[in-house]
């Protein structure tokens, strides 16, 4: 059957909310066992309450029962929540705090029996696997100024814990050497976030009486340079990415000079990590003592190569994926990561190489790539050209000419040839949340559903976004609420201009931080966008900054420019709950009824406001969700509700 064309909003897609929450998962990170190689995966499965299911991903089958969540809650948003050593997991159980074993797939626990105990980013001793290194956080006392944050052994067998650093604010990353007589870790303290200032520590370790000694900081800096996923290659190498050149770029430490040397024989404007958000997030591994396997990003867009430590040689893997995480090494010639494209969902893809030597083409075309786990089912029932490609785009800031990246996505379906009568496209501009973080290129349900019944789709990754170096990422210093607001406004502006969109039919939507930008777009620039929804967003920054956690507790002193103390006229000024009164474009808002975040009542204010002014206001409040929706009931009704929402605002039918 031939194309037709209809109203651009009102296509008919095959893409259903129930076809994408019943049918998809989430790999939430993956280990290889150094011994044995077997390769293993976290499974969020929202069909099941969001828990992390721990699988052996080869026979696919969970290593524990449908009670156990292998979830962190360190930093609030955890992250490597399992290690594995020749055949025995380590993981932290989300609902116990526990630290359990699993032998013969039972899980036994571990470590001692405290509610108030937090454990993350968990790696095996080489030779004394009952030696588990973690980091800990402490709630005994819950207010975040007394959180107490330390690098610990857990002796598995005693189910005792052993500080081997403490006194910084936060630790992640702790590794132990190959035959572990070492232990690496990274450390910041407030005010910083990890990615404005870290440091990268090496110390001896003594595993009979499980004690380090000379710890020294060999690179990083307070509130000047942050060091990120740090690693040993051998006994005698180390290596790490920093951003003292503007980029995260790889470096080495030598243990036997005591230095540190740049890999790259000269600074390249890629970022080979994203901020450490999460902890254990892997963008690169090794293969071998002297290859790595690396991701950088360029402008937003990922590639793969292999990276030579001792030359600093690049040579890059051609493949279909668009971006890539939880990058492990299995043996030489082959690792596992979790891969996207612009027309399959992400993936745990395995990677195996002709060899690790460079070819003389200076790249590699022949690798095989291999899926292990496809996160959605359903892409196998629908047709690939219901999937747009993104398109990177540049944009120029007004008055300075600085680049404002965004991701383009057309509608996309082929039933349709277009709309009526030369009609330009309704678009739904996304505004991610972070702050600091980005939209990554590749296949995006949300997206498709939208684009497959003839929106077009705007990631717009605002200055203070990752990807694009430190100074892109300071633009928003001192100015959350002003420059994410404003490149918003930017992007749809010169969007329209270029006939990508229609000005006048533009639908802005964020959740979280991204949520805040969405409500302080619509009052302080009212007329700029016709429609909005803004799921868990932060409407009050003072009662953020006095009701959060202690991972983000100082968080808002950089991006606000002072405390709250120091400045409460700007965060009065920037809090859209005071301003509600000057949203003119219709409002939808969706909420957790138990979100610690951003409580109801924040909400709940914005909409009393707007209805007491006659505004259009729309509130949907899910109850037993928090910050975010994990339960797939809820991840449906809330997609629903939205695409429901625009098409009456927008007349489509």
């Amino acid at each position: 059957m031939a194309p037709t064309t209809a109203p651009y909003g009102t296509w008919k897609s095959p893409i259903l909310a129930d076809l994408i929450t019943q049918k998809t998962i989430g790999v939430a990170e993956v280990h290889v066992d150094p011994v044995t190689n077997e390769i293993y995966h976290g499974e969020s499965r929202p069909s099941e309450g969001g828990r992390i299911a721990i699988v052996n991903t080869k026979d696919r089958q969970d290593v524990f029962g449908p009670d156990w969540n292998a979830r962190s809650g360190v930093h609030e948003y955890g992250g490597s929540a399992f290690a594995v050593r020749d055949g025995v997991i380590y993981f932290t159980d989300f609902k116990t705090k526990r630290l359990y074993a699993i032998k013969n797939n039972n899980p036994e626990a571990v470590s001692p029996d405290n509610e108030n105990h937090r454990f993350g980013d968990l790696n095996i001793h080489p030779s004394n696997s009952h030696l588990v290194l973690s980091t800990l956080e402490d709630h005994t006392k819950p207010a975040p100024e007394d959180v107490v944050n330390t690098l610990v052994v857990i002796n598995t067998q005693t189910q005792s814990l052993t500080a081997i650093a403490q006194g910084a604010d936060f630790y992640s990353t702790g590794r132990f050497s190959p035959d572990g007589t070492k232990v690496s870790w990274i450390q910041w303290h407030h005010p910083d976030m990890p990615w404005e200032g870290s440091e990268l520590v090496v110390a001896d370790f003594d595993a009979s009486s499980v004690s380090v000694s000379n710890p020294t900081v060999i690179a990083g800096k307070p509130g000047d340079e942050s060091i990120n996923e740090a690693f040993w290659t051998s006994n005698k190498t180390l290596v790490y990415l920093s951003d003292k050149s503007g980029f995260y770029n790889p470096w080495k430490y030598d243990v036997e000079s005591k230095s540190s040397s740049a890999i790259l024989p000269k600074p390249v404007e890629k970022d080979y990590a994203e901020p450490a958000w999460l902890l254990g997030a892997s963008r690169w591994t090794a293969l071998d003592e002297s290859t790595l396997l690396v991701s950088p990003t360029t402008n937003g867009d990922a590639s793969l190569g292999l990276l030579r430590i001792d030359s600093g040689e690049f040579t890059e893997i051609k493949s279909p994926y668009v971006n890539f995480g939880a990058v492990h090494g299995v043996t030489s010639t082959s690792a596992v990561f979790v891969g996207v494209t612009d027309d399959t969902p992400a993936a745990l893809i395995k990677i195996t190489l002709p060899n690790t030597a460079s070819p003389s083409s200076g790249s590699i075309d022949n690798a095989v790539f291999e899926t292990l786990k496809e996160t959605s089912s359903a892409a196998s029932t629908i047709s690939r050209g219901l999937f747009p490609k993104h398109q990177s785009i540049a944009l120029e800031i007004p008055g300075s000419g600085a680049p404002l990246h965004v991701m383009h996505f057309p509608p996309t379906n082929p039933d349709y040839s277009g709309g009526k009568d030369g009609e330009l496209p309704p678009c739904v501009m996304n505004i991610h949340g972070g702050p600091t973080s980005r939209v990554a290129p590749g296949l995006s349900w949300t997206a498709t559903y939208f684009t497959s019944r003839g929106w077009a789709w705007v990631d717009v990754n605002y200055g203070g976004s990752s990807g694009y170096g430190r100074e892109y990422r300071e633009r928003l210093r001192g100015n959350w609420g002003v420059v994410d607001v404003n490149d918003s406004v930017t992007a749809a502006q010169q969007l329209s201009a270029r006939g990508l969109i229609d000005g006048k039919r533009v639908a802005i939507r964020g959740g979280s931080a991204g949520g805040y930008t969405v409500l302080a777009a619509v009052v302080t620039h009212p007329l700029a966008f016709t429609v909005a929804t803004s799921s868990y967003g932060i409407s009050d920054l003072a009662l953020l900054a006095s009701d959060t956690h202690k991972f983000e507790s100082r968080y808002l002193e950089k991006l606000i420019g002072g405390t709250l103390k120091e400045v409460p006229e700007v965060y009065r000024e920037r809090s859209p709950v005071f301003h509600a009164n000057k949203i003119r474009a219709p409002l939808l808002i969706l909420q957790g009824s138990i979100d610690a975040v951003v409580p109801p009542g924040q909400a709940e204010a914005i909409v009393k406001q707007i209805k007491e002014r006659d505004g259009k206001v729309e509130y949907v409040l899910f109850e037993g969700e928090g910050h975010g929706w994990r339960k797939a009931e809820n991840i449906k009704r809330a997609l629903e509700t939205e695409e429901r929402w625009y098409a009456e605002v927008l007349g489509l039918s």
